[in-house]
């Protein structure tokens, strides 16, 4: 009887080495200097302004994001969803403004300058 069977691993098997994307070509495929150039930012979707309020709430901190032009309500409530979500608050739409719960004035404004807008710090 013989000893055990050994099976070699030094690559000395035909089919190991086989590289399956060698037969591929590049023709019809542009040169890398024809890659085009990423589509230029978007222009501004002009001015917001960012509020901190406490007036009327009990003493709660508000954020307010109001001054929007050329937006509608559909797509301020999908822009406060994400600015909740950036946030980790609760929020609202109310009177055409959005309200974020808390002093989220930073976060607010990184979210606004993500979609285009251009946030300005208001009022105290």
């Amino acid at each position: 009887m013989s000893g055990p069977k050994h099976i070699p691993t030094s690559g000395g098997e035909p089919g190991f080495g086989h590289q399956p994307f060698a037969g591929l070509s590049s023709a019809g495929l542009p040169p890398s200097s024809e890659i085009p150039a990423p589509p230029s930012p978007r222009k501004s979707r002009g001015r917001v302004d960012i509020l901190r309020m406490k007036a009327g709430r009990g003493g709660k901190t508000v954020t307010v994001v109001k001054n929007f032009t050329g937006i509608g309500l559909p797509e301020k409530e999908q822009l406060a969803r994400a600015m909740q979500k950036a946030c980790g608050t609760g929020g609202t739409v109310k009177n055409g403004q959005i309200e974020i719960q808390g002093d989220k004035r930073s976060e607010v404004a990184r979210k606004l300058t993500e979609a285009n807008f251009t946030p300005v710090f208001a009022g105290g």
